[in-house]
Order: C-alpha cells, then structure tokens, then sequence
C-alpha cells in the first residue's frame, strides 16, 4: 500500500487562514497539498493532477462543495471526498454522503480528528485502486487462459496477440509442428470483437486437393459425384467471425487462386454454382514451412504469400521457452489425471529436471503426450523419471550422486569483458579439473556431449599450435631482417 507521503489532497476553502492553517497540517504529516480557494479552481488541479483525497468546505462561492463532490466523482469515480461543516450544515453533510462523500467534519476540529479522518479516506482509497489493478490483472490472465507459459519469448508472443486481435487483419501464424498455433489462432479469435461469432477451423493438409476446395468453399447440388445436395463451405460458415488455415503452405496453385481471390475482394462462388456469395471472415493462416522459400521454388504464390502477410507471428519452440516447461507439466498432469480417474500428487524433482533437460524436437504435443503416458503407467502417487518415454531419458543422462556433488561444490570467477571463446575454454579446463580428466562426468555436469569437449580441446590445440608457429616465424624473419 502506498504511504501518506504519496497522496495528493485537494484542499479547498474560500478562508485563506483557515486553508493555510490546515494546510501545514496535512503537510507536516507528509501529505502533498494543492489549495484551491474555490469549486471551479478545484476542478482545474483535478484534471491535471492525480488528486487522491478532496478537503473541501461545504459552503462556497460559485461552486459549493456538494456541487463539487458531484463534478469531482464524474471526473474521477475514485476520489475520496470529506467535507467540512460549519454551525446548520450537518444535515446538507449527511445528504451528501448518499452522493458519494466518504464523509465529514464539523467545524471546530483538532488537528488529530482530522488527520485520523483523512487517513481512513486515503486508506480506502489505496485499498479501491489496489483491488482494480487486482481485477485488471486477473482480467488480463483470464485472456490466455487456455494458454500456459509465462517465459519472455512466450510473453512477447501474447503481447503482439493481445495488440493485433481487436484488428481485423489478416494473421499468419509461424512455428515448427507442435508448437500451439491452432491456440494462439483461437486467442485471437477470443480477444477479438467477432469473439461471438464462428471459429471455424480447417487443416489443409489433411484433405485432397478437390475435397479442400468443396470444403473451403462449399458446392451446389449435383456439382461432382456424389454431391446429392447444397452444402456450405468453411467461408460461408465463417461469415462474421474467424477462418484458420492451419497448415497453409500445403494447399495447391488451383486452390491458391481462390484463395487470392477472397482475400482481395471478399467473393466466391460454390463449386458448380454460378452465384457469387460475399463473406465478412478474418482471416488466420498457420505453417510450419517456410512459405518464403517456397515462393522461390514457386510452389507457392508470391502474390498470395503478400496478402497472407500482413502480420506475421512466430511461435517459439518448447526448447526456447525457459521455465515453461514445469509449468505445461502440471498443467498436462490435471488434465490426464482427471481423465484417467487418478488420484497423482505431481512430479518427483528427478522427473522435472529430466523433463527441463530434454530438448523437445516434437515440441509442446511431444510433452503432452509424454505426460498422457506417465499418467497411464505410473503405479505410484508422483511421476518419476520412469514413468517418462524411454527415448527421453535414453537422451538425457543424469548425473549420478557423486556427479551431482561436483557440481554443486565448486565455482570460478571470471572477469567482466572477457571474451567469450575465453570464457568457453576456461569453464571446459576447470569442469575437467574438477572431474580429474574424465571428459564423461564433465560433458554430463556441462550439459553437453563428450564429443563436443573433444572437439574443443582439439580446437584449442590447433590454435595453440598456430600461435607458436606464427611467433616461431616472427622470430626468423626479425634474424633475417638484421
């Protein structure tokens, strides 16, 4: 909570003795005050100043202070508002309190009776803004709420989604297979104002060429073999909300075209039908391929890649989201554990690690699925590395007790400014100091292969070798130049 010597208070009172009076009051307590010596000079530092509390007398010129209270709660609902009375004004006080005044004082007054007044109104106030930005927060949680991560290149990706949702602009979705783009093309959807109208999904891969095109764009009866009646295509079915393309790049040239063609001008026809049908969708496209390379193989439609990129996000793979990974654990665990009727108490801490250490080339379905089978086979309360794919822990090798002592007992210190080759080969030198040379228990307290540290040393060798070639050159050619 903030203290006093961060709120503004809005003092206001025709009588400059009694304002200034009250003033060095406030002020010694470590309050800011702005005088004003009437209503109307009072609304000119509220709509300039973050005022927190109004003092204000009840009877004034121009604006008296019920009047004020009324402005003042349009302007900003949040103020707090005590008003001072004097001798027949009570009754006038009480009734503004149905108007929103916090509450009053009665002339003549101690210092100590109005300070304790104010800072039960400041108070309150602080606990009102506190518990806004609290529902603004849990506002803005419940937004991503189908969506866990909370690592920075998961942060970035909500913040371009929370800006381009409201928009109705085209969005391609990049990412490697797995990595959540049918969620972020739904989150899009969500936050954005057709977030009641249709999400209608496809995946292009998955069908044929002329079985996408029917389904995209629906057909009329008697338009192909088996076509006994109208039916509606994705687009039409879409009107009013979004259409996501997952797996864009797989569709072919002839659909391509049609696909152009609604995005330029919003028309299509049913398959065998002649009636042009117009469709209000936002569109949303995901791929896994490289959709740039595949207009230089010219594959794919320069024109169409132009109209599809307006913007462009690009979803991280699992290996790069740090710390997210325990957390898409427990949240697979609720789900598998409930669908599977079983009473689990989450991960043994040798689960997490291996689990944080695997590199995850299938992405955030791979760990969905891993987790789906620990869940099945597990026969106790709590997911222990066994539980886990064998391939996983085929991959990762865990340092045993003594290894895992290594690693914890010994630090080096290195210089700010130094170069990062530098650095690399100092931290293989000293690990392989510490294992006593056993290039083994080093790669796994390094978290690399064997085979890289080879190679360094062998890299390293090299230079070392190149250097006292150079100087044993050097060397010969200053005896030859005297």
């Amino acid at each position: 909570m903030e203290t006093s010597a961060a709120k503004n208070v809005l003092l206001v009172d025709d009588h400059r003795p009694f304002r200034d009076s009250l003033a060095k009051i406030l002020e010694g307590e470590g309050f800011r005050v702005f005088p004003a010596s009437d209503g109307e000079e009072a609304l000119d530092f509220l709509r300039n100043e973050l005022i927190h509390l109004i003092l204000t007398d009840l009877k004034m010129p121009r604006m008296d202070g019920v009047e004020l209270l009324k402005v003042a709660k349009t302007i900003r609902p949040e103020v707090e508002v005590i008003l001072i009375t004097g001798y027949g004004t009570v009754d006038t006080a009480v009734t503004a309190m149905k108007e929103g005044a916090y509450d009053y004082i009665q002339k003549p007054f101690k210092p100590r009776e109005i300070l304790k007044l104010v800072r039960k109104a400041v108070e309150k106030q602080s606990l009102v803004l506190e518990n806004r930005m609290l529902q603004e927060r849990i506002k803005d949680f419940q937004k991503f709420e189908k969506i866990v991560g909370r690592s920075p290149a998961m942060k970035r990706v909500l913040e371009v989604v929370a800006q381009v949702a409201p928009s109705s602009a085209t969005v391609l979705i990049q990412g490697e297979s797995g990595t959540g783009k049918e969620v972020i093309a739904q989150a899009i959807h969500d936050l954005s104002p057709r977030a009641n109208q249709p999400f209608i999904k496809i995946s292009c891969a998955a069908l044929p060429e002329t079985l996408l095109e029917a389904e995209l764009f629906g057909y009329e009866r008697g338009a192909f073999t088996g076509a006994i009646a109208r039916k509606e295509g994705r687009f039409e079915l879409a009107n009013g909300g979004t259409l996501f393309l997952d797996e864009i790049g797989e569709v072919s040239p002839t659909v391509q075209v049609k696909l152009l063609r609604v995005l330029q001008v919003g028309e299509f026809e049913r398959l065998g039908g002649t009636k042009t049908i117009r469709a209000d969708v936002r569109l949303v496209a995901a791929t896994n391929m490289n959709l740039l390379e595949a207009v230089e193989r010219k594959t794919f439609r320069e024109d169409l890649f132009s109209r599809l990129n307006v913007i462009t996000l690009t979803l991280p793979v699992l290996r790069e989201r740090e710390g997210d990974i325990p957390l898409l654990a427990h949240h697979f665990l609720e789900i598998f554990k409930k669908k599977n009727n079983k009473e689990l108490k989450g991960f043994t801490p040798e689960a997490l690690e291996v689990m944080s250490r695997y590199s995850w080339p299938r992405n955030v379905r791979q760990l969905e699925n891993a987790i789906e089978r620990a869940v099945v086979l597990t026969k106790g309360d709590v997911i222990i590395p066994e539980d886990l794919p064998p391939e996983i822990l085929k991959a990762v090798e865990m340092p045993t007790a003594q290894e895992a002592a290594l690693m914890d007992e010994k630090t080096i210190s290195i210089s700010l400014g130094t170069p990062l080759e530098a650095i690399e080969r100092r931290v293989i030198e000293e690990t392989l100091r510490h294992s006593r040379g056993d290039k083994s228990v080093a790669s796994k307290i390094l978290g690399i292969s064997a085979r890289t540290i080879y190679r360094k040393m062998e890299e390293d060798k090299e230079k070392e070798e190149d250097k006292k070639e150079g100087e044993k050159e050097s060397k010969i050619s200053d005896k030859m130049s005297n």
